[in-house]
């Protein structure tokens, strides 16, 4: 096999931030928060359809992508097989159509989408060998659920190290459809992968569900997307069955939703600092589930400006607790309320998120640990956790490496003094501009 010469363990990619930043002091500002901003793409959107345009015969123009650590790897993963990227600043060219895709061994980084959608892309390649690693992290993230579904279907997958785990080893054959069943209660990015995959097979593929989908709104965005290359798919409303039917994907120029995950944090901050926050380019009406943030923010209290091109939030003088609210299909966002539920007027509980436990750290513990170091009073449950008011203490808070964690802890450090965060480079998974944001609109960002 080929060497992939950007196989360097856990290496930096080349559109992360703060690699050689141990730690950030993050203080309040010393102004009232009155800001604008613009957020950057979808990580969803992007990573779908680079993927996508690579499938598709002809070359697709992807306006306004997410450069972050995982669409770099998205991207580099897909140039290692040989698909032709050019990237222009925020664009990206992508040509597509060949499935003689260069033999040897493929770096997903901690790209979870790249992740979970390479092996059904690759498998069903027709030919080929490839030997898919990942960093530390991400193999410490199950892949079995999907790798069984194709095992199914009669792809040729092995693992090398441990069950059910990066690394794996990928030989292409012509798969057969049919039907399969698969659970969706550990990752939505299992059944969107094997969706994506879906139109290369022999003959139709049906997927039914077993036991519901968390974030079902994201294998939304994947059939919609899938359609909008020219795939034949169908689809109940409430994802119980999906159907593929075989055909050639076709080239399509796509702009690239900003991320509204991304998003949150910022509505977040104007809620947790009483200040207001105006986002330039974000529709309300995006099937992004993260929008429904927006209700809980109104039901604390706040003011939410909803506009065909912006959203404005104003957070009140006293934010409103004491209620009870399910975030299974916006669980990104669950780290994001438990911190802005420190500052409310009672407690607040988060249920319906268990499966966070196995994303890039287990968030359920991670918060936990993360309240009981600033003295604030939390309860775990196995699904969710209970967040009390009270006035948090500065104190350095890791992030596990996980993006999430980071922007999430960093707003605790828009409203007390003195927060360090250890090992804030993370979030350049996502949002490699997080800390420079925040400091443009004024909060006080010191590097330590």
């Amino acid at each position: 096999m080929k060497e992939n010469k950007y196989f360097k363990g856990n290496v930096e990619s080349g559109w992360g931030n703060l690699q050689n930043i141990k730690s950030l002091i993050v203080s309040p500002s010393h102004r009232p928060l009155d800001g604008e901003i613009s957020v950057p793409g979808s990580k969803s959107l992007t990573n779908r359809a680079l993927i996508l345009g690579a499938m598709a015969e002809g070359t697709s123009n992807l306006k306004g992508i997410l450069k972050s650590d995982d669409s770099y790897w998205c991207v580099e993963s897909l140039k290692s097989l040989g698909v032709s990227i050019k990237i222009k600043g925020n664009d990206a060219e992508v040509a597509g159509g060949s499935t003689n895709f260069n033999n040897g061994e493929i770096y997903v980084g901690s790209a979870g989408t790249a992740a979970r959608f390479l092996p059904g892309f690759l498998a069903a390649a027709g030919k080929g060998e490839w030997k898919l690693t990942a960093s530390d992290n991400m193999k410490k993230r199950p892949i079995g659920p999907l790798i069984q579904t194709l095992y199914e279907l009669g792809a040729d997958i092995q693992y090398l190290e441990k069950e059910n785990h990066y690394p794996i080893l990928i030989k292409g054959k012509h798969l057969s459809g049919g039907e399969v069943k698969m659970s969706g209660d550990v990752s939505s990015q299992f059944i969107s992968g094997l969706l994506m995959a879906a139109p290369r097979f022999k003959s139709p593929l049906i997927i039914r569900t077993d036991g519901g989908i968390v974030q079902k709104n994201y294998v939304k965005m994947t059939l919609e997307l899938m359609k909008e290359f020219g795939a034949v798919v169908e689809f109940d409303d409430n994802l119980e069955w999906m159907k593929v039917i075989p055909s050639a994907y076709s080239a399509n120029d796509i702009k690239i939703e900003a991320d509204i995950s991304a998003a949150c944090y910022f509505m977040a901050l104007a809620a947790v600092t009483g200040g207001r926050i105006k986002i330039n380019n974000i529709d309300w009406r995006t099937k992004q589930p993260d929008i429904g943030m927006l209700e809980i923010f109104e039901e604390m209290g706040c003011i939410v400006i909803k506009a065909d091109d912006y959203i404005e939030l104003r957070g009140p003088a006293q934010l409103k607790g004491g209620f009870e609210v399910s975030l299974k299909e916006m669980s990104d966002q669950a780290l994001t309320l438990a911190v802005t539920a420190i500052f409310s007027d009672g407690p607040v509980i988060v249920k319906n998120v268990g499966h966070i436990r196995h994303h890039e750290s287990d968030r359920l513990k991670v918060i936990c640990l993360s309240m009981k170091k600033i003295g604030i009073n939390v309860q775990v449950f196995d699904d969710g956790f209970k967040i009390y008011p009270g006035r948090p203490s500065p104190s350095a808070l890791d992030t596990y490496d996980d993006h999430r964690v980071a922007m999430s802890l960093a707003l605790i450090g828009t409203k007390i003094p003195g927060v360090k965060l250890n090992d804030p480079g993370c979030v350049s998974k996502t949002f490699p501009e997080y800390f420079s944001v925040l400091k443009n609109l004024g909060i006080e960002i010191e590097n330590k």
